[in-house]
Formats: structure tokens, C-alpha cells, sequence
């Protein structure tokens, strides 16, 4: 085979996803780069692929790079596999790829199933437009409402409740879809908008969220007045920005309703 840098797509549970190629491709190359060589070896048991492995993840990934493009260099062919889905997303391989194309080193991609499109087609919300931001982060939560397309986020099942009642503060106006155990045998997808889903039962297993679009209406004068009761306790400028990003209200808008409704507490 053709020397150079294999990205190999694996399935996300269910191993019927696994393509032929994917199969051939990791049972040919010299060298198999794996997230979690254990993980991984579970796979290659099912599909018979003997072929010498290494580990090569997050904590490791800086150190050993510059030994497999060596490798690369001398002319022998490798295959980087994540746990599971497509290596570079959320998981190790973006700086071995960015390596090799420095280095003018043959890439390939042996495509294979990916939980953020997986969660995307099955919510249902527009595809046209949108925009994954990776595990949620809290801090970024306001920053990401001014994203008006669709958001796609992975989350863990000990903090999924906490993050549909941050979306149900800050994004009160836009159903969500709670995807999980995508293509396993507790598929389920769960759709609302957060405030309807805060009781549900915990949700657990892999999780990916997907938020529809904005809505293009403005809020009301009643919508926006229960943010603004939502938030008076912060000063009057913090509180003015948090109103803005939350309602879509220009700046200036927001900062003199915050007076109207207490005066200023900065």
C-alpha cells in the first residue's frame, strides 16, 4: 500500500458501521496509532486486525509525533484511529495531520460515522448552517447565544442536568435535542425546549446536544422583563451585556432598561 498518514473512522457503538476499507486499510499499514490501545484492541479482535499498535493521546500526543512522522519520512504507512468516530474531532490526530501536511506527507481519510453529524440529521433542526463548539463549556454559554444557527455540543451524562438548566437560563427560546447511545441499542433522542426538559429522568450513556436556530421574532416586552428580573442582582453594565447577548436587544437598549427597572449599582 501506499505509504503516508491513514485518518481512520471507526464506529461510535455499533459494529456493523465498520466499512471494509476501514477494516483493510488497519490490517495493512505498518503501524496503528490508537487513542487507548486497550479500547482499541477490542476492535481489532472482532475484526482480526494484528497489526502493531501504539498509544497516542492527549497527554501523550506532543511527545510522540515527531517519532511517527520519522517513521512517515522513512516511508512506512500509519493508521490513526480514535476510540471511536472520526480521529481529529474532539479526540487526538489534528496535530499529527497538521505534522505531515507541513512536512508534505501523503494524508488519506478512510471516512467512517461521527456523533456530531449522527446527532445533527437525527434532531431534525435546520443543516444548513451550524457550528459544533466541542465538550460545553459554562463559560462560553453567552458567547455561543450569539451563534443564531445550529449549535452541536458533546456533553457527559454527570453534567447534563446542569447544562439544561444553563440553557434554559440563557437560551430559554430554543428547543434542543438531547441525542444519546447513538447507533447502540439505547438510541433515544429527547427534543423540548430546556425549561420542559430540566425533570426529566438523567439521560446517560454519549451524549451530544444540538440547539435549533434563534428564533427570528424578538422577544416581547414580557420575555424580556423576566430576563432583566433574572440578572438585576449583577451591576448595571455586566447586567446590560448579559440582557443584550440573552434577548438580541442592541446594547444601549439593554443598559436603559436595566436602569428603568433598579437605577445603577456600579
Amino acid at each position: 500500500m501506499q505509504s503516508g498518514l491513514y485518518i481512520v473512522g471507526t464506529p461510535i457503538g455499533n459494529l456493523g458501521d465498520m466499512s471494509p476499507r476501514a477494516v483493510e486499510i488497519l490490517r495493512s499499514v505498518d503501524l496503528i496509532a490508537a487513542e487507548d490501545t486497550r479500547v482499541f484492541g477490542k476492535l481489532a479482535s472482532h475484526f482480526d486486525i494484528k497489526t502493531k499498535r501504539i498509544s497516542h493521546h492527549d497527554h501523550n500526543e506532543r511527545d510522540i509525533v515527531p517519532d511517527l512522522i520519522e517513521k512517515l519520512r522513512n516511508g512506512e504507512s500509519i493508521a490513526v484511529v480514535s476510540d471511536a468516530g472520526m480521529p481529529g474531532i474532539s479526540d487526538p490526530g489534528f496535530r499529527l495531520v497538521r505534522t505531515a501536511r507541513a512536512e508534505k506527507i501523503p494524508v488519506f481519510v478512510v471516512p467512517g460515522p461521527t456523533a456530531v453529524i449522527s446527532a445533527l440529521v437525527l434532531s431534525g433542526f435546520p443543516t444548513d448552517r451550524f457550528t459544533f463548539c466541542g465538550f460545553y463549556d459554562p463559560k462560553k454559554i453567552h458567547d455561543d447565544n450569539r451563534i443564531r444557527h445550529t449549535i452541536i455540543y458533546y456533553e457527559s451524562p454527570n453534567r447534563i442536568m446542569d447544562t439544561i438548566a444553563d440553557l434554559a437560563r440563557v437560551m430559554p427560546e430554543r428547543q434542543i435535542a438531547i441525542v444519546r447511545e447513538i447507533t447502540k441499542i439505547h438510541e433515544e433522542t429527547i427534543i423540548g425546549y430546556p425549561a420542559d426538559l430540566m425533570h426529566i429522568e438523567p439521560p446517560r450513556g454519549e451524549i451530544v446536544i444540538v440547539i435549533a436556530p434563534a428564533p427570528e421574532h424578538k422577544m416581547s416586552d414580557s420575555e424580556i422583563t423576566e430576563i432583566v428580573n433574572d440578572i438585576a442582582s449583577a451591576s448595571t453594565k455586566s447586567a446590560a451585556v448579559d440582557l443584550a447577548r440573552r434577548t438580541g436587544i442592541s446594547k444601549k437598549e439593554a443598559y436603559k432598561r436595566m436602569l428603568n427597572h433598579g437605577g445603577d449599582n456600579d
